[in-house]
């Protein structure tokens, strides 16, 4: 639970209602009290029913006795201990045995009033009877059952098996008792004054925090709805990618809303034993009823709303069945009721089952994702309040260079400029911090320290040139930004940063065609200089199949088949073992010569392109051999202005630039011809931000502006 929520014991309604409803405290006594009694019992057995160690005589010493007439009579105790009495003349003569008294007499409880009784131990098959018949001594035997210690023999294996499974059971469920195990695992919040996530820590959110808003403003004010015939919805599904804001905007519900707010999460369901879920489900909505109106949420609703029928143990009786079966009842059943809302949030809606999606149990499903341009914007100003900037930040420019970012990315983006800001001994977070940060969270941490041999190393900087002259030279790829041959991540030895400049949702089959060029090209570049080809293009070779695949199966881009699709939304693994599988084995081999078609006149089209650039691979590739980074002011240099436009520099920005740098330096008297690397990286990002931020706000015009833009997004 974060420090912004407060979690209410079960048993007590929000605020004052918890002290009315308490159940009576049962006294609980301490274990030191169990321990004392066990140790008394311990200390009666020893001392009130052992025998005076002073009466006790060795066997030979008995032995001698008898022969001389002392001992009158003895008992045989289970055939090995002797108890027997001397004769009274020979222990008032002062022979055998003494007198017990004073507070020793008192205590032993199995003294007489004469020390005239004896003990000892017989040894095991010793024939005694002749020798007692002898010397006329009076004997007897009995069996004797040692209760006390047969008892606690018999308790030690006992309560250490008890021991045990308490503590198994513990540990398999923490927190509950073993009788409580039916009990449902939700928290209750409360509506706190301060420290609470409310609706305006939600960014880029609008319309989805709009109709949740509407969920809170009927349970505050229901008459407003009631008066025009409306009724509360009486579930709400959130609906949207990892990283969104799904949980974030519940938990702005629990603070918003004035009533009972119960989380947990879809998992809390599920137990090892038989029944457990159906009953945690029945526990949770009947606490729920005795404080309506509330809200339920459940987090990651998948773990038990996957649709029926379709596991390979379909005809087994499925526990996760159970209960979704009772959920389903609970929600929209023959017993419903109203005042309990059900809020639930999940990022695979495809895999739920159609009972649970219909109106009636989940009456508005809320889309929440990815935000763009503004989104992003408004986002980045709510997590840049909590660090320290510059005054050179833009949160626009820092939008633009992020798109397809989420939430959580932007957030953990922000953080991890502001770990290399202090990393670096600054006083606050710089441009080029945020810049860094944004490469490391896309591209992985990068690793300087790893030794790469000179051979593979110049196989790297081909690879990459070639990407980043394809994407540098063809119309419809994302903008080159960056190259660099320095290892980053888990496997990657270089990488080519294309960003694109506005939010795109549509691609034609034009841009997708030169988007595997454009992965293509590390291939060939090898292929073309070196004459043999290496396994560092891996990765661009799956996403290259996966996306001729997409364009001849998902979007209808071939020639021979025709605008058919063969992916179902409803079943996107392709139904178990190909049962649902929607074409033939004749029409499986068409589409497998139309992707290598499409990856083939790829193929062709980015060897020519290589080839007539020639000399500016070999070229750029010795430069990143000398320089490992190319940003976009080399680039420039190196290949000129990109024939496609949509570039944030220009050439002409460059030459005054360059102008008014000479210019300053000559005026100054400290030009230096061989500028550092580091320092043209440093002005061409400043270049770069005022010049991104220019099209990144011509690009948001254009999409508040044009209502087909919107259509297409809705679409998305």
């Amino acid at each position: 639970m974060s420090e912004k929520e407060q979690k209410v014991p079960k048993g007590e309604t929000p605020r004052n209602g918890g002290k009315d409803n308490q159940k009576p405290n049962i006294p609980k006594f301490p274990i030191w009290i169990y321990v004392a009694i066990f140790v008394g019992l311990i200390l009666i057995q020893i001392f009130a029913f052992s025998q005076d160690p002073a009466s006790r005589i060795e066997y030979s010493e008995f032995l001698d006795q008898v022969e001389k007439g002392y001992i009158e009579k003895v008992v045989i105790i289970n055939g090995v201990q002797i108890e027997g009495e001397y004769k009274p003349q020979f222990v008032e003569q002062g022979v055998v045995g003494k007198r017990i008294e004073g507070e020793s007499q008192r205590w032993n409880m199995s003294a007489q009033d004469s020390g005239n009784r004896f003990t000892t131990t017989m040894i095991d098959g010793d024939e005694l009877r002749p020798l007692l018949d002898e010397h006329n001594v009076k004997y007897d035997a009995k069996v004797e059952d040692n209760w006390f210690g047969s008892l606690f023999i018999w308790l030690i294996p006992l309560g250490l098996i008890v021991l045990f499974w308490l503590f198994i059971f513990k540990r398999m469920n923490p927190g509950q008792q073993v009788l409580n195990i039916g009990k449902n695992k939700a928290a209750l919040y409360d509506k706190q004054s301060e420290n609470k996530v409310t609706f305006k820590d939600v960014a880029g959110l609008e319309e989805a925090k709009e109709e949740v808003e509407e969920v809170v403003e009927f349970l505050r004010n229901p008459e407003k709805f009631s008066n025009l015939g409306g009724n509360i919805p009486k579930g709400v599904l959130l609906v949207g990618p990892p990283g969104t804001g799904k949980t974030l905007m519940a938990k702005a519900t629990a603070g918003e809303a004035d009533v009972p707010f119960f989380s947990l999460s879809g998992s809390d369901f599920v137990e090892m034993f038989v029944g457990v879920g159906a009953a945690r489900v029945r526990d949770l909505f009947k606490q729920a009823k005795e404080k309506a109106p509330c809200i339920i949420f459940i987090d990651e609703i998948d773990a038990i709303g996957r649709s029926r029928g379709k596991s390979a143990m379909a005809a087994s009786n499925d526990e996760r069945e159970n209960t979704l079966n009772q959920l389903l009842s609970e929600m929209d059943g023959f017993k419903t009721e109203k005042g309990v809302i059900i809020m639930a949030a999940t990022n695979r809606p495809d895999i739920l089952d159609s009972a649970l999606l219909r109106p009636g149990r989940f009456d508005r499903q809320i889309l929440i994702d990815k935000p763009d341009l503004a989104g992003r914007t408004a986002v980045l100003k709510v997590h840049l309040k909590k660090i320290k900037i510059s005054d050179d930040i833009d949160a626009q420019l820092l939008a633009s260079q992020t798109p397809g970012f989420a939430g959580a990315e932007l957030a953990n983006m922000c953080n991890e400029a502001a770990l290399l800001a202090a990393r670096r001994g600054k006083k606050s977070v710089e441009m080029i911090d945020f810049q860094d940060a944004i490469e490391r969270v896309v591209a992985g941490l990068e690793k300087k320290n790893k030794i790469i041999s000179p051979n593979e190393r110049k196989i790297v900087a081909y690879h990459e040139a070639g990407h980043a002259i394809v994407g540098w030279y063809l119309e419809h790829t994302d903008p080159v930004m960056k190259v660099s041959i320095v290892p980053r991540g888990l496997a990657a030895l270089g990488y080519t940063l294309q960003t694109p400049l506005e939010d795109r949702f549509l691609m034609t089959k034009e841009e997708l065609s030169d988007r595997i060029c454009a992965l293509l090209g590390g291939r060939i570049a090898e292929e073309i200089e070196f004459g043999k080809i290496s396994t560092g293009a891996q990765n661009d070779l799956e996403r290259i199949t996966n996306m001729a695949m997409a364009m001849v199966t998902v979007y209808g881009m071939s020639d021979k088949l025709g605008y058919i699709s063969y992916y179902d939304s409803q079943n996107p693994d392709g139904g178990m073992f190909g049962f649902n599988k929607k074409y033939s084995d004749k029409t499986a081999d068409l589409i497998d010569k139309e992707i290598q078609l499409i990856i083939n006149d790829a193929r062709k089209r980015t060897k020519e392109l290589l080839i007539k650039h020639r000399s500016k691979l070999t070229e750029m590739a010795e430069t990143l051999l000398k320089k490992e980074i190319l940003n976009s002011k080399d680039l420039i240099e190196l290949l000129g202005e990109r024939p496609g436009g949509n570039y944030p520099i220009q050439k002409e920005d460059l030459k005054k630039i360059t102008e008014i740098k000479n210019g300053k330096a000559k005026n100054e008297g400290d030009f230096v011809k061989n500028e550092s690397a580091e320092d043209g990286a440093e002005k061409s990002a400043k270049t770069e931000k005022k010049t991104v931020k220019k099209k990144s706000q011509k690009a948001s015009d254009k999409l508040a502006s044009k209502d087909e833009k919107q259509d297409a997004k809705s679409e998305k």
